[in-house]
């Protein structure tokens, strides 16, 4: 897995220097990158998601790949792979998990920390249906509920495996314990504290991507996963379109 990450990376940062010298050529190499990148480690890791996938089905009920309908480019829904860390059928009492969630699985708890779980995503790079570096995709009740008009820039990009607001959230607020936080529902709670400081993060992201932020971001999430794995605490310090809430950090009221 080691190599498999190294050898995309190599590969990545080769064709975005070739980018580098051209601005106006963004979109075509970003493009070009991430089907490199994406077939890449799909072919290098195709042992390791056969393994993941026997292990799913072996250790509980239910289909290997969770399909959820999100938002995606320009708002058209698509429907993000995952391997299925949580028991089948947990999305009827909500979508969002945030905690020590009950409905997540004893293997899907580590698929889950280490982020394996979104490995089937690169077919959704592959696809064209989402990128390596963009804006996590959100359901469409939250994009209808909470997104402001300035929030809607986010639909003019690609969604993607990582950007800002996903290392924001996973860094500050997936393991928040919600306790009596969440009486109005995860969703509500979930969209009200949470997401506001992941959208002006991911906001500052859309107006000044480039070729170079890319790889910034791309080291940055390999660091930050790897020192999760390993036991640390990970640090992030974002950058914001306009100040965020006070309490963006803990998630919790002021």
């Amino acid at each position: 897995m080691t190599a498999a990450i190294c050898l995309a990376i190599v590969l990545a940062v080769l064709v975005l220097a070739i980018g580098l010298l051209r601005a106006r050529a963004y979109d075509p190499v970003k493009r070009l990158v991430d089907l490199v990148v994406s077939i890449t480690v799909l072919l290098l890791l195709s042992p390791l998601l056969a393994v993941v996938a026997i292990a799913v089905k072996a250790t509980s009920p239910g289909p290997v790949i969770y399909r959820a309908r999100r938002t995606g480019l320009r708002n058209k829904p698509i429907e993000v792979c995952k391997f299925r860390t949580m028991v089948e059928h947990a999305d009827r009492s909500g979508t969002i998990t945030i905690g020590q969630d009950s409905r997540i699985t004893g293997f899907g708890r580590m698929l889950r920390k280490t982020k394996i779980d979104e490995l089937p995503q690169l077919w959704n790079i592959v696809r064209g249906d989402m990128s390596l570096i963009g804006p996590r995709p959100e359901s469409f009740s939250v994009v209808d509920m909470y997104y402001t008009e300035e929030d809607r820039e986010l639909l003019a990009v690609r969604p993607g495996l990582t950007s800002p607001g996903t290392l924001v959230y996973y860094v500050y607020h997936e393991h928040v314990p919600l306790g009596a936080n969440a009486d109005h529902g995860v969703e509500e709670y979930y969209s009200r504290h949470f997401l506001r400081p992941k959208l002006l993060a991911d906001l500052h992201y859309v107006r000044h991507r480039s070729l170079a932020y890319d790889v910034v971001l791309t080291l940055q999430t390999l660091r930050i996963m790897a020192v999760s794995i390993a036991g640390g605490t990970p640090k992030f310090e974002p950058k914001f379109a306009s100040p965020p809430p006070q309490s963006w950090r803990t998630g919790l009221p002021p």
